[in-house]
């Protein structure tokens, strides 16, 4: 049993992919890593230990792109799709699973034309387009949420490291509060947390704001 495991651009992604390799490491399954060297893929998991080969690809996501450039990103991800299916073959694998995002796009199609069995884990409750896609010619689909399309959807818990539960602890007054939107930042949540800071502050509360790369200032 070998595993691949493909997907990304961002941290609400590869978290997951994160979380499922460690998991396999502690079963002795060995994996390997499809990803793309557009997004966080490479800051990720470019030298983790958790994979034995790591492989990344010239690609881009479709959405929200004019006509032209849509063209050009699905040519980059139908050249890397052929390029994947060599190295599944190569390396043997038996389950590919993905955790969605536009990286996820040559390795999803490249188990399906290797009849490989493809596994998706959606983080969401829409799911993107890759994913609507994907879903019906998946082996089995895995999310916290209930979808209509019942099918070959199986509702699951979400996957969490287990470094967050040797954390995790009762608290009985606040004294610190994170403002979080994802790798990326959220600007709702980048106005709510600074609209609110001064009252939080003259409140004894500790503030961390992960804003995101993009409003960083």
């Amino acid at each position: 049993m070998k595993f691949a495991l493909t997907g990304g651009g961002t941290g609400g992604h590869l978290s997951i992919a994160k979380a499922l390799a460690i998991e396999l490491e502690k079963q002795g399954i060995e994996a390997i890593y499809l990803g793309s060297t557009y997004g966080q893929d490479k800051e990720w998991f470019e030298n983790s230990p958790l994979f034995s080969e790591r492989y990344f690809f010239n690609t881009q996501g479709v959405v929200n792109k004019s006509f032209f450039k849509k063209i050009g990103s699905l040519f980059l991800q139908a050249k890397a799709a052929f390029k994947a299916k060599e190295i599944l073959k190569k390396h043997q694998i038996t389950h590919t699973v993905s955790v969605g995002g536009f990286s996820a796009g040559p390795a999803s199609f490249a188990s399906l034309l290797n009849k490989i069995p493809l596994y998706i884990h959606e983080q969401n409750a829409i799911k993107g387009s890759l994913n609507r896609y994907l879903s019906p010619k998946a082996k089995a689909v895995f999310s916290s949420y209930a979808f209509k399309d019942k099918g070959n959807h199986v509702l699951t818990s979400y996957p969490v490291q287990n470094a967050f539960f040797d954390f995790a602890r009762t608290r009985t007054e606040i004294k610190h509060i994170l403002f979080l939107g994802g790798s990326q930042g959220a600007k709702a949540i980048n106005e709510f947390a600074l609209l609110n800071a001064p009252k939080l502050t003259k409140q004894g509360i500790k503030i961390t704001h992960i804003c995101g790369s993009n409003s960083y200032e």
